[in-house]
């Protein structure tokens, strides 16, 4: 069975469901799960590219490459 057919008949079996218990447990069970598989994807930055990006920063400082945070909101709000 693939993966599109096990989701569609897990949906189906959690739709017979009655118990709120039941229910309650697989929604704190599918949050924790999620939660575990974004922290052991996460890998935290080396030094050497916090360094190489506080560089970049000061560089762009330097050579204002800088925007303004009200000038940047302006520019966001005519996206939509």
């Amino acid at each position: 069975m693939n993966l599109e057919a096990r989701k569609l008949s897990f949906i189906q079996e959690f739709l017979r469901l009655q118990n709120e218990e039941i229910v309650s447990g697989l929604e704190n069970l599918l949050r924790k799960r999620k939660i575990e598989l974004i922290e052991n994807d996460f890998k935290p930055m080396s030094i050497e590219q916090f360094n190489s990006d506080i560089n970049q920063s000061l560089d762009d400082s330097k050579n204002e490459k800088l925007i303004k945070a009200i000038d940047l909101k302006a520019k966001i709000q005519k996206w939509s």
